[in-house]
């Protein structure tokens, strides 16, 4: 990537509505966290009615992983998922801005000692997730229970937002590597250190296989079998949920066993069926 810049030099007037929203984020992270939720909640109220595509996007996704469920059960779960979108926005706020005590005072962590165990034998720890709504806030306390750890993120087609994604998850972890850098991923896992990654997008063909995901052929990425091969890497999965009352548990499973295969195919879907049933917990939050 091109040389960084710090924020704050980002000042064109195309930026203006984007730091005016952080600003807006910035008091709410402010307020009582039950009452933060509650005006994020409030946000998502509004997305269906400004975002046609997105809300037909998210229906059309119910409608094929949930045929089970009646029309108005997958609508009520589409308002819902709006709903964890718009707490998603405060949280990614709470991941930059809220302080250690309060975050550990709302969370519980299971499974941790997965992590460390794996660390303190010298091995690289892939910290494999995926792209729930709580996920930037819960890398916050991560942080706070296991050594420094780098984190894969995506580039945007905008400078600014790029910097502003990657830098609001450097306050979770000590590095931070572009999704297409598989060599420092494999550099860092070497050196045993662990590598916050999160494979369960895939947009294109490349490095990607059409596995079934709720029954549906879908592109995923195998990327995870490779990169555990070339690290020498523990693969531990990782989820968080937020719960009904606004507080949060994360659970960390014991590391796959035999990971990775011979059959990078075979291992990924090791992870979607983890994937799955965590999904299935709660839907509206993925």
């Amino acid at each position: 990537m091109s040389e960084r810049k710090p924020l704050t030099s980002y000042r064109a007037p195309g930026t203006w509505p984007v730091w005016l929203g952080m600003g807006l984020l910035r008091l709410i992270c402010l307020l009582p966290h039950r009452v933060a939720l509650a005006c994020g909640r409030l946000l998502g109220r509004f997305v269906p009615a400004t975002g046609g595509t997105r809300r037909a996007i998210a229906r059309r996704n119910i409608d094929l992983c949930f045929p089970e469920l009646s029309p108005a059960d997958r609508d009520s779960l589409a308002k819902k998922h709006f709903k964890a979108l718009g707490m998603a926005v405060i949280e990614m706020g709470l991941g930059r801005w809220a302080g250690d005590r309060h975050l550990r005072s709302i969370t519980t962590i299971n499974g941790v000692e997965h992590v460390n165990k794996a660390l303190a034998a010298g091995r690289g720890v892939i910290l494999l997730a995926a792209h729930f709504t709580t996920l930037e806030v819960m890398g916050r306390v991560l942080a706070q229970e296991i050594p420094p750890f780098d984190a894969v993120f995506r580039k945007s087609r905008s400078e600014f937002m790029t910097e502003l994604q990657r830098s609001g998850r450097e306050v979770s972890a000590d590095n931070t590597i572009e999704k297409r850098d598989i060599k420092k991923m494999v550099r860092s896992l070497r050196e045993g250190r662990a590598v916050w990654y999160a494979p369960d997008q895939s947009y294109n063909r490349k490095g990607a296989e059409v596995i079934e995901f709720f029954g549906v052929p879908t592109m995923h990425t195998t990327a995870t079998s490779t990169l555990a091969r070339l690290g020498k890497a523990v693969t531990i999965t990782f989820f968080p949920m937020r719960k009904p009352d606004g507080t949060y548990e994360m659970t960390l499973l014991p590391p796959f066993e035999d990971f990775p295969s011979d059959d990078p195919i075979a291992d990924t879907r090791r992870y979607i069926e983890v994937l799955e049933a965590h999904i299935r917990r709660a839907p509206e939050q993925y």
